[in-house]
């Protein structure tokens, strides 16, 4: 019997957390049997803070947690790209930051927690655009400094994955794939999101048809979906903080069970690729929104996050995606028996 291919399990700890703090995130995430997490916010005991803002402290502090709830970091889960890709003035509340400044601070920043976190992945995006123009007008400046963070991820041993968002440059397959192709660095891949296209009013063939697009590129996948029934047509601006209708993987819009079983195949391939840059394997992240989601993050409680697993799982074990959770073994294992 031929082996199934094998994917590795994720999620934002933070979104199974009430109060963030690290023990919530790594007990809730040990008891459903995850050994990674995408680190995003957490409250190691000074308050919740996004991980660019934690402090060697708190770092060493998160560190040995890790160890004690035998957790391994799959991404940082930065907000590398979530700013103004021009100095304008266009209504919203986006940072802008001068390129230069922001490439030596925040995207060093990242690489270096990378580092001390022992993961090869840096999650980001691709920039805001002026709200109200046509994206495609600024993928030129964008593929610059793209290439510029790219590159900073490269001579730091890391891989860059640009997740497709609305509201961003990258908002559609077609757009994030064509970043892709005009940056052409080893070091950036793409990173799909189903909720995140379903969510802008394409429908479910779209959606799939979008993920085709990006195939080539895709470096891992976030798991969470979208459905409304009362989305009439495709928005062209979308108000984050509105969206309330995120639902499991196996319910939702974007066609999770078509997307899962054509993806199965390109798994060996992708994983062998993956681990010639040091990566472990194929990820899929968990980031459900179950119980709300926004432009910085997300919510589903400790309860969301198993019923997002748990759906998750039905769906790998239809289409014949293999995967491990903790067992029995891994517990001995950790304990020295």
């Amino acid at each position: 019997m031929p082996t199934r291919p094998q994917v590795i399990l994720s999620g934002f700890a933070d979104e199974a957390a009430n109060h963030k703090t690290a023990v919530e995130q790594f007990a809730a995430f040990a008891a459903l049997g995850l050994q990674y997490y995408s680190l995003r916010f957490i409250d190691v005991g000074e308050g919740i803070k996004n991980v660019m803002q934690l402090t060697k402290p708190e770092i060493t502090k998160l560190r040995h947690l890790e160890d004690e709830y035998g957790m391994n970091v799959a991404s940082i889960g930065s907000p590398i790209g979530k700013v103004k890709l021009c100095d304008v003035e266009d209504g919203t509340q986006n940072r802008y930051l001068p390129f230069k400044k922001y490439l030596d601070g925040e995207v060093n920043r990242a690489c270096e927690l990378a580092h001390t976190f022992e993961t090869k992945l840096i999650r980001g995006f691709s920039f805001y655009h002026p709200k109200g123009t046509d994206p495609w007008e600024h993928l030129d400046q964008a593929v610059q400094q793209l290439g510029e963070i790219a590159e900073v991820c490269h001579r730091s041993d890391l891989t860059f994955g640009l997740e497709i968002e609305a509201n961003l440059i990258g908002q559609t397959g077609q757009l994030l794939a064509e970043l892709h192709r005009r940056v052409n660095h080893p070091a950036m891949v793409t990173i799909f999101d189903g909720a995140n296209i379903a969510c802008q009013g394409f429908s479910t063939a779209e959606c799939i048809e979008q993920y085709q697009v990006m195939k080539p590129s895709i470096g891992w996948l976030h798991i969470k979906d979208y459905h409304d029934p009362s989305m009439k047509a495709r928005s062209s601006h979308v108000d984050e903080e509105m969206l309330k209708n995120f639902v499991p993987a196996e319910v939702g819009d974007s066609g999770h069970e078509a997307i899962l079983r054509d993806f199965a195949g390109a798994i060996p391939d992708l994983e062998r690729r993956l681990k010639r840059r040091g990566i472990p394997g194929v990820i899929l992240d968990l980031e459900p929104h179950l119980k709300g989601g926004g432009q910085f993050g997300g919510f589903s409680g400790p309860d969301g996050l198993g019923v997002a697993l748990r759906s998750l799982t039905r769906m790998l074990d239809f289409v014949g995606i293999g995967y491990h959770l903790r067992d029995l073994e891994d517990i001995r294992a950790a304990r020295g028996f």
